[in-house]
């Protein structure tokens, strides 16, 4: 699990949600098989729902956020819970292409032109959709552009995966700042000369990682705040509030497996049985597979 970091800044100006997901975004590169470009893709989405997941109120609540594009990734979908659990996939873990002239990888090639969907089920009878078209496909741009144009929040956003050289996630992470109401123009100001002077986020990352060997992941974020925003003046310096949690978990079962056989509908599920007797069907989050012979096929068809 990894380890989330809510502050405020001294003046109240803005609220910082910061965390390292390293071992996160490689517990979905090992489960989905993808190449170093998936990898960052998916890290990237999965690292930002994860934290957009975390401003919802109540810990069921849920949030899935869909990229889909032209390019060749495809789709990358993520949910997120308001209790930290966070699972995605990405259409095409296969997807590769040449780095961007920066030597970076590029993610916003791998998905093109499209649109990002971000759906929250908070209780009420209808989920809230917001749909913007995606701004760059580098994830971050997109999700800044879509806390502006649909919630009309001033929001920055900034995620990152690095890759190690054997394909695994060396370092991810991600950062998200929102200003608060009637936060003061100062604020705005010394935020936006911090964030151009920042750098990546993964580089970053590993200063922290090579300067805090053996430390807590707690204090390993604190330690990461603390660098981030050592640069800004003292009254807009954010002060921790909270401390969460946030990890892959899939909440699959075979009891939504069979819900989803029952939704093809009572004929297509006749012809299974009668040409097939059988069926397996794979967790798209996951990639468990689920196994059904000809007699739970027979109860689920008098079921339906």
């Amino acid at each position: 699990m990894s380890k989330v970091i809510t502050a405020i800044d001294k003046s109240k100006s803005f609220r910082v949600y910061l965390t390292i997901s390293t071992d996160m975004a490689e517990q979905a590169r090992q489960i989905h098989h993808t190449t170093p470009l998936a990898t960052a893709a998916l890290g990237r989405v999965l690292t930002g729902a994860g934290l957009m997941g975390l401003m919802l109120k109540e810990e069921r609540d849920r949030m899935t956020v869909q990229f889909k594009g032209d390019g060749p990734a495809k789709q990358i979908l993520v949910t997120a819970y308001g209790d930290g659990r966070v699972k995605g996939y990405i259409s095409n873990p296969n997807v590769d292409l040449p780095l961007r002239e920066d030597g970076h990888l590029n993610v916003g090639g791998a998905l093109g032109k499209g649109e990002l969907t971000v759906i929250k089920d908070i209780g009420l009878k209808e989920p809230y959709v917001g749909k913007i078209s995606l701004v760059s496909g580098e994830i971050a741009d997109d999700l800044t552009a879509y806390y502006y144009i649909s919630e009309q929040q001033n929001t920055s956003v900034a995620l990152g995966v690095k890759i190690a050289r054997d394909r695994s996630v060396l370092c991810s992470g991600g950062m998200i700042i929102q200003m608060l109401p009637g936060g003061c123009d100062q604020a705005v100001d010394a935020l936006e000369v911090m964030l151009k002077e920042m750098g990546p986020l993964t580089s970053q990352i590993e200063q922290v990682l090579l300067r805090g060997a053996g430390k807590s992941e707690e204090g390993l974020v604190s330690d990461l705040l603390d660098q981030i925003f050592s640069g800004i003046p003292d009254q807009f310096k954010p002060e921790k509030i909270a401390v969460q949690q946030m990890g892959w978990e899939c909440d699959c079962s075979e009891k939504r497996l069979e819900q989803a056989l029952m939704t093809i509908g009572k004929k297509e599920l006749r012809e299974i049985i009668d040409e097939d007797g059988q069926a397996e069907l794979v967790c798209q989050f996951c990639e468990k597979k689920y196994f059904f012979d000809k007699e739970h096929l027979e109860r689920l068809y008098k079921q339906l």
